[in-house]
């Protein structure tokens, strides 16, 4: 391995040292073989997942990499896990069995990070059952990619295994290369405080951490500077941004009281933005102050993640939701008082442990109450090293015959939700060729709905008006109507 007694100490500028040395190993090894070597990322997960992947892939690119189409074209992959729901891990396992055939037959890499790998009996698993695998890193340090595949492709270690118990730094302005030129996530914290019984998140994910508001706001102007017009504010829970700032800020001494509706005015001001979303809200921490920034914000989308996970009261003490059924409905009550036009989303699931009858008919009640535009309905998994999976488990026959009630009667509701928005005119980001029908693209409104109309690819990232001639449940049918 080469002499790496000169590198520097501080980040970023130490991976961008390990990323200048893998530049000249790929080069050669693009003259060798007459093209350079191709990556795939796989993500599982959420939008946090979603953006901690276009890191991975703009280091990969900055070192040489080009993108493959497929997974199975890859000379190396890396699969970025989640660890929510039991299925995940099955979904791996069956990934990495299909994968130890293909490396059988060519030189490949495989990697693993990401959430599942914070858990210590998944990692040990994977080293005993699938040791081919070459580097695996947790949700810590996965903008150290670049040192960690140096290791492996110059030093002797047929394995490169690095996973944190807690983070060590935070590192900022690395190499991205983003799914979309027109919208983008920006991480304002990392982390989770809250608990949830049922939940792996903040064993995973460590404890909160919040960027600084000149952190963030710098790097929402660079992107408007790019000619990016929409920016989602990422975390786990965006609400309770302001705890453990990861840095000084004159902002945050002229104003120790500042919060995210402080932070989503000051975004609201970058100019060259024209719409702010957010993701995820967590109920105990939205505050009518939010709720006030929103409806006086025209950029501010209007749409609102609300996860409620449950309607009764008993079954969220349970969850260590800190709210009551009754408290979220009142909170729901005071969004649409502000924000008549607002479209609300969810998350619920069915068969937490000791959920009866009785308290899943109070989460048909919140359902048929709230009138969701769209609810993200699951089944409960059991994640080990939680306290719910120590507890009581509701029969499996049970928990599927009450979810195929609760799907019915969310299906019901969202479409009478969505049906309201027909006939209008509503303006609409374009994002993309309709795969679905020729001669079409897809564009979302301000509140989240998908529409499908006719159009041509070069409206890709403009905004156009277009009439819902027909709601389809869950996204309309439309077209452009001119000025």
């Amino acid at each position: 391995m080469q002499d790496l007694n000169n590198i520097p100490t501080q980040e970023p500028e130490r991976q961008g040292y390990f990323m200048d040395l893998l530049s000249k190993e790929i080069e050669q090894y693009t003259k060798d073989n007459g093209q350079c070597p191709s990556y795939y990322v796989a993500t599982f997960g959420c939008q946090m997942n979603a953006h901690d992947s276009e890191k991975l892939t703009g280091i990969l690119e900055q070192i040489g990499f080009q993108e493959a189409p497929r997974e199975e074209d890859a000379d190396f992959v890396i699969y970025n896990t989640c660890t929510v729901r039991e299925n995940a891990n099955t979904k791996l396992y069956g990934h990495l069995g299909q994968l130890k055939k293909r490396k059988e037959k060519r030189k490949m890499l495989i990697g693993i990070c990401g959430c599942m790998m914070q858990q210590k009996d998944t990692v040990a698993y994977i080293q005993e059952h699938y040791p081919f695998v070459d580097l695996i890193f947790g949700t810590f340090n996965f903008y150290k990619l670049a040192e960690l595949l140096y290791r492996r492709i110059k030093g002797d270690e047929k394995q490169v295994y690095e996973v944190l118990d807690a983070p060590e730094t935070n590192v900022e302005n690395l190499p991205e290369k983003r799914k979309f030129t027109f919208k983008s996530g920006v991480n304002i914290m990392y982390g989770c405080n809250n608990f949830c019984t049922y939940c792996i998140v903040p064993y995973v994910r460590g404890r909160e951490r919040s960027r600084t508001p000149e952190d963030i706001l710098e790097e929402v102007q660079r992107l408007a500077d790019s000619g990016y017009v929409e920016i989602m504010l990422l975390g786990q829970n965006v609400n309770s941004y302001g705890v453990n700032f990861m840095g000084t800020s004159p902002i945050l001494e002229a104003n120790p009281d500042y919060d995210f509706p402080d932070l989503m005015e000051d975004v609201c001001k970058i100019e060259k933005i024209h719409r702010v979303r957010f993701m995820t809200s967590h109920p105990k921490d939205l505050s009518d102050k939010l709720i006030d920034v929103i409806a006086r914000n025209p950029k501010i989308c209007r749409q609102i993640h609300l996860p409620v996970q449950a309607g009764s009261t008993e079954i969220l003490k349970k969850m260590n939701r800190h709210y009551t059924k009754e408290q979220y409905l009142a909170l729901v009550d005071r969004i649409r008082a502000k924000l008549p036009d607002v479209s609300l989303t969810t998350d619920i699931m069915v068969g937490f442990p000791g959920e009866t009858e009785e308290d899943f008919l109070e989460t048909v009640d919140v359902v048929k109450k709230c009138h969701y535009d769209q609810a993200f309905t699951f089944i409960y998994s059991i994640r080990s090293g939680t306290p719910a999976a120590k507890m009581e488990q509701v029969p499996a026959d049970v928990v599927n015959e009450r979810f195929q009630r609760l799907l019915k009667v969310v299906r019901e509701e969202s479409a009478k939700a969505t049906a309201r928005f027909e006939g209008q005119v509503k303006e609409v980001l374009v994002e993309d060729i309709d795969d679905h029908e020729e001669g079409y693209v897809t564009g979302r409104m301000d509140n989240n709905y998908l529409v499908h109309f006719p159009g041509a690819p070069s409206m890709i990232g403009t905004f156009v008006n277009v009439k819902l001639n027909e709601a389809k449940g869950f996204y309309y049918l439309g077209e452009i109507v001119n000025d």
